[in-house]
């Protein structure tokens, strides 16, 4: 049997890997397969919640899969629970129609997917959907793709280049170069409340990891970081009890807390690369770093990876390419898996002078627009 040849293989058929596939169908002509483990339709129907920053939704829109069903971000109120201090952001001080967006996962993955379509019988793209990447092993002049469906070998194909964009959970993937536990596992819903304040996104810092309630359709997605312990408890309650208990943590701003859907929880961990390119294979999304979730960063963080990666593939496949792109993301990737790194430590430490200290500089950050700009424009855009 003839082995398939491509230009480019891209492993995963996530956000990011569909984005990276849109965009050097834009502004390349090279020869596309793109592997899905999953049945599409499945990946449709996933009600996950994800944050999209404003620099998401400009680079969604620039491969046609903006606009899509999601709820904007237009304040973001930080604190911390049991001490002074706080800080706010409000989309009028920064000229954009919203911080960011809150949408289900299915509904990105669909967008991206209708906008796929427009390459429909398209010779430059091959959608191998179903299959799952055994290895990628690497030849002197390309790539070795071997699958559990395949040939007597498991040879099915062969690449110029590979992207690996297939990352899955925390808890699922192998080691990389820098790991930590932090310990915390996190409980996500959606619920309502009394009162709810519309475009009001809300972090809450605890010691035992921060609560986030991020505005989406009639509600707020929740995703309340907690010890396992407390989390085994919180999964164990009635739905009455676990609105109480959320209540309790969060307060009052918007009421009580009225319903809440099926909880879903997951361990949560850094795992990032140190290299995001071995020789002819370049790691993009969570294939390159999965991060906490505070400040809802990872998924920005893998959508700039897959534009910044097809940019630096435009005109050449030679390894030199990929070599530039890991260059290009080095800052931004430092930034923000320091940034999403520290936080949940650094509010994790239970002391009342850390926490009082912690009030202080939250306080401090919302005296300083200077400050306040610079952070809120590398959480809409990332460091360029």
């Amino acid at each position: 049997m003839a082995t398939d040849t491509f230009d480019i293989a891209i492993v995963g058929a996530g956000p990011v890997g569909l984005t990276a596939a849109l965009w050097l169908l834009r502004t390349t002509q090279w020869r596309i397969a793109l592997y899905d483990a999953r049945d599409p339709e499945l990946a449709h129907a996933d009600p996950r919640t994800i944050a999209l920053s404003h620099g998401s939704a400009t680079l969604l829109q620039s491969v046609g899969a903006w606009p899509l069903h999601a709820t904007g971000i237009e304040h973001i109120h930080v604190s911390q629970r049991g001490f002074f201090g706080q800080t706010t952001l409000h989309v009028a001080d920064y000229g954009v129609p919203a911080l960011g967006h809150v949408a289900r996962y299915g509904a990105v993955s669909h967008r991206l997917h209708q906008a796929l379509d427009a390459y429909a019988g398209d010779p430059r793209l091959t959608l191998i959907p179903r299959t799952v990447i055994t290895a990628l092993e690497q030849a002197d002049d390309h790539v070795v793709i071997r699958t559990a469906e395949g040939t007597a070998t498991g040879t099915v194909a062969t690449a110029t280049l590979a992207i690996q964009a297939e990352g899955g959970l925390y808890h699922e993937q192998a080691g990389k170069s820098r790991q930590h536990d932090y310990q915390q596992t996190a409980i996500v819903s959606h619920v309502t409340c009394e009162a709810p304040r519309p475009g009001w996104a809300w972090e809450r810092f605890t010691t035992e990891g921060p609560l986030a309630l991020l505005p989406q359709d009639d509600g707020f997605a929740l995703v309340w970081c907690c010890t396992a312990a407390h989390a085994a408890e919180r999964m164990a309650m009635t739905d009455a009890e676990f609105l109480a208990a959320l209540g309790e943590a969060f307060g009052q701003r918007m009421g009580h807390f009225l319903t809440t859907t099926r909880r879903h929880h997951f361990p949560l961990g850094l795992n990032a690369a140190s290299e995001l390119v071995q020789g002819r294979i370049a790691a993009i999304g969570n294939a390159a770093q999965t991060l906490h979730p505070v400040a809802g960063q990872g998924l920005n963080l893998g959508l700039r990876d897959a534009f910044v990666l097809a940019s630096s593939l435009r005109d050449s496949l030679d390894p030199a390419a990929l070599r530039h792109f890991a260059r290009q993301r080095a800052v931004d990737r430092r930034l923000t898996i320091g940034a999403t790194d520290l936080l949940p430590r650094l509010f994790a430490i239970p002391s009342g002078l850390a926490g009082h200290a912690r009030g202080a500089a939250l306080a401090l950050f919302d005296l300083l627009p200077p400050l306040k700009r610079s952070v809120a424009r590398h959480m809409m855009i990332g460091q360029r």
